[in-house]
């Protein structure tokens, strides 16, 4: 009998430090949408006035490409997950973040992810770094690239934060606030632009 206790007791113990945790899945926080206006409610110089940005790519490297949240645990490792993973791939959630973030710094401009037409700008970013940081920072690095009427403006971004709370939780939602803020610091760039 103290047998069998024993080798259900030892089941048990091997079955929860198994390690078969159950994935979870992270989408970067959404940006309050600004008011949309139809075509129709514009009138014709409203219309010609409104300036056009199309967000063609938003691209990762490798590391951030797959489904994994990334950690960096030193000053030259990084962790990527298997089991806290992000819901959709994040050069994607990354694009329409932009437009969204973009949409509401830039008003009176139409920006979009596909191309609208030839009097379009047309902005470029690519991310170097998207992850959160052993001393509780999370890190959103990159450069972008603007084609404003045949003119390139290159720049580079850094922006660092620090995470509210300890968790991946806190961390995706610190990562959608630095993304947010240089999406604000880009929409800053761009309305300085003739």
């Amino acid at each position: 009998m103290k047998k069998g206790i024993m080798a259900i007791a030892v089941l048990l113990l091997s079955a929860c430090s198994s390690g078969n945790e159950e994935p979870r899945y992270y989408q970067l926080p959404s940006s309050p949408q600004p008011a949309t206006v139809s075509a129709g409610m514009m009138d014709a110089s409203t219309r010609q006035g409104q300036r056009q940005l199309w967000i063609e790519q938003v691209s990762v490297p490798d590391y951030l490409a797959g489904n994994g949240v990334v950690y960096q645990t030193s000053d030259v490792e990084y962790d990527i997950a298997n089991n806290n993973l992000w819901a959709s791939p994040l050069d994607q959630q990354l694009r329409t973040s932009l437009v969204a973030n973009l949409s509401r710094d830039l008003p009176g401009w139409v920006v979009a992810s596909q191309p609208m037409g030839s009097e379009q700008d047309t902005l470029n970013v690519t991310v170097t770094g998207f992850h959160g940081r052993y001393d509780g920072h999370v890190i959103v690095s990159g450069e972008w690239l603007l084609n404003h009427q045949g003119t390139l403006i290159k720049r580079p971004f850094y922006v660092e934060m620090t995470q509210s709370q300890d968790g991946y939780d806190a961390m995706v939602k610190a990562l959608g606030v630095a993304w947010a803020q240089q999406a604000s610091n880009m929409a800053r760039e761009i309305t300085r632009l003739p």
